[in-house]
C-alpha cells in the first residue's frame, strides 16, 4: 500500500502533467486559443477532484446504507465509474457551453473528447508511475 506522502505526489503529478497535455492538445484539438480551453481544463479538474471526494464519500455510504459493506465488486465498479462521469458531465456541460458561447451539441462534443482523453490519460499515466514508483514491497500504516 502507498504512502500518504505519495497518493499526495500521484494526484498532484497527476493533475499537473494532465493540464500540461490537454490544455495545448485541446486547443489543437479543438481550433481554440490556449486560454479558452485552459478556463476549461481548469475548472475541470478542480470540479472532477471535488466531485471525487463527494461522489465517492456519497456512494460508499449508499453502499454501507443498503448492503452493509462499502467493498465494489466488478460490475458495481462499471456502474460507480459510469455514474461518476455522467455526473461530471451534467456539471461541466453547462459551464463549457457558457464559457464557450457554444450550444449544448458542441459542448458535450468537447466535453466527451476530454473524458476520452482523460481516459486514456488516466491509464497510461499509472502505468508510468507504478513503473517509476513501484508500490512498496511490505505494507505502510500511514
Amino acid at each position: 500500500m502507498r504512502r500518504t506522502a505519495d497518493r499526495i505526489r500521484h494526484a498532484i503529478s497527476f493533475e499537473v502533467i494532465g493540464l500540461l497535455v490537454a490544455i495545448p492538445l485541446g486547443a489543437w484539438a479543438f481550433g481554440l486559443e490556449m486560454h479558452a480551453i485552459g478556463v476549461i481544463a481548469l475548472v475541470g479538474a478542480t470540479l472532477a477532484t471535488l466531485w471525487n471526494y463527494l461522489f465517492n464519500l456519497g456512494f460508499d455510504r449508499a453502499m454501507i446504507y443498503w448492503v452493509g459493506h462499502s467493498r465494489k465488486w466488478p460490475v458495481l465498479r462499471v456502474f460507480h465509474a459510469l455514474l461518476f462521469e455522467a455526473g461530471l458531465l451534467a456539471m461541466l456541460l453547462p459551464f463549457i457551453a457558457w464559457h464557450l458561447q457554444i450550444g449544448i451539441w458542441a459542448a458535450l462534443v468537447m466535453d466527451l473528447g476530454f473524458a476520452g482523453f482523460y481516459l486514456v490519460y488516466a491509464f497510461v499515466y499509472n502505468w508510468a508511475y507504478d513503473l517509476v514508483f513501484p508500490i512498496p514491497a511490505r505494507p505502510t500504516t500511514d
